[in-house]
C-alpha cells in the first residue's frame, strides 16, 4: 500500500472518533485520527460521567476519552492534534488538509461533534482573509509585530493564543467564562507571557475594520470599550454540527447535521459519520461510541469491498 495512504481517516477524537478508531485498527485497517485535543468536545468538557457500560464511575469525560484513544492505539490507531481545514471527500483518494501536511484516504468517518458557532459575530464574515483567521499555526507570521485579540476558552484557544505570541508584539486573550477549560499547566504558561494580556470574564461583541480589522469591540460587565488590533482569532464554540471543512460537499439535514443511513453511511461514497455531528435526537457517551463502530464496521465494508461484516462474537 502507498506509504503515504491511510485506509481511514477519523476527523474527531472524542467517544465517536476515538471507538471507530479502535474498531477499524482492531480490523487491520491503517488508521489515523486528527482531532483538536481531547477537551476541545463535549465530552472531554464533561466532569462526571458514570453511566458509561463497564466503566465503574464517577470518571471525568477526559479521562473516558483516553481510555478509548489508549485502547485504539494499542491496535495501531495514530492520532495527531492537528485541526482539520478543509477536505476533498469527492476525490479518490480523498484528501484531509490540516496547518501541517494533506492527508490522503481511502475512507474517511466524520465524528467531529456539535460544539461550532451557530452564526458569525457582527464584521467577521466580512473581514475573513482580512485580519480574522481561525488558525494560527497557518497565519501567525502574518501578525509579526502586530497586536492580536484570541476570543475563547479552549485549551485550542490557549494554544493558539501562545502560538500567536512567538509572533505578536501583543496578545489580547478574552475569554468570555470567569475561567479557561485549559489545563492549569497551559493556563499558567499564558497568563505569564509577557506578550499577553488575559481578560476573563469577557466578550467579543465585534470585529471592526473596513478593507481590513482595525479594532474589537469587547464587553466586561456592565463596561464597553473599543481597542484596536491587527488581527483576532475568534474561536468560540455553540451547538452547531461542526462539518465547514466539508465546503458543501455532503448534504447536510435541518440544523447542519450530516444525514446518515443505519449504517452510519452519508450519501457520498467512502463517508461515514458518527456522533453529535449527525442528525439525532440523543447526544450522549455510549451512543456516540456505538455510532462510531457501525461507521468503522461500514468503512471497513467499503475499503475492503465486501457486502457483509465479519462476526466478532468469538473475541
Amino acid at each position: 500500500m502507498d506509504a503515504d495512504l491511510y485506509e481511514i481517516v477519523v476527523v474527531g477524537g472524542g467517544p465517536a472518533g476515538a471507538t471507530a478508531a479502535l474498531y477499524s485498527a482492531r480490523a487491520g485497517l491503517r488508521t489515523l485520527v486528527l482531532d483538536k485535543g481531547i477537551e476541545s468536545g463535549a465530552a472531554g468538557r464533561a466532569q462526571r460521567i458514570e453511566n458509561f457500560p463497564g466503566v465503574p464511575g464517577p470518571v471525568s469525560g477526559a479521562e473516558l476519552v483516553r481510555r478509548i484513544r489508549a485502547q485504539a492505539q494499542s491496535f495501531g490507531a495514530e492520532f495527531r492534534e492537528e485541526k482539520v481545514l478543509r477536505a476533498d471527500v469527492l476525490s479518490d483518494p480523498k484528501e484531509i488538509w490540516t496547518a501541517f501536511g494533506i492527508y490522503r484516504a481511502k475512507a474517511v468517518i466524520v465524528a467531529t461533534g456539535a460544539m461550532g458557532r451557530n452564526q458569525f459575530l457582527p464584521g467577521e464574515e466580512r473581514l475573513i482573509g482580512r485580519g480574522v483567521s481561525y488558525c494560527a499555526a497557518c497565519d501567525a507570521p502574518f501578525f509579526r509585530d502586530q497586536i492580536v485579540a484570541v476570543a475563547g476558552n479552549t485549551t485550542e484557544a490557549v494554544e493558539e493564543a501562545l502560538s500567536l505570541a512567538q509572533f505578536a508584539s501583543r496578545v489580547l486573550f478574552l475569554s468570555p467564562t470567569p475561567k479557561t477549560l485549559a489545563s492549569e499547566a497551559l493556563w499558567e504558561e499564558l497568563s505569564r507571557h509577557p506578550r499577553v494580556e488575559v481578560r476573563l470574564g469577557t466578550r467579543l461583541l465585534e470585529i471592526l475594520g473596513d478593507k481590513q480589522v482595525e479594532a474589537v469591540r469587547i464587553s466586561s460587565g456592565n463596561k464597553e470599550e473599543v481597542i484596536p488590533v491587527d488581527g483576532v482569532f475568534p474561536l468560540l464554540q455553540g451547538t452547531a454540527p461542526i462539518v465547514d471543512f466539508l465546503g458543501g460537499q455532503v448534504p447536510l439535514g435541518e440544523g447542519g447535521c450530516l444525514v446518515v443511513d443505519e449504517a452510519m453511511r452519508t450519501p457520498v461514497p467512502g463517508v461515514f459519520a458518527a456522533g453529535d455531528v449527525r442528525c439525532k435526537q440523543f447526544r450522549q457517551a455510549v451512543i456516540a461510541a456505538a455510532e462510531g463502530a457501525q461507521a468503522a464496521l461500514s468503512a471497513e465494508l467499503y475499503v475492503r469491498g465486501r457486502a457483509r461484516p465479519r462476526s466478532d462474537w468469538g473475541g
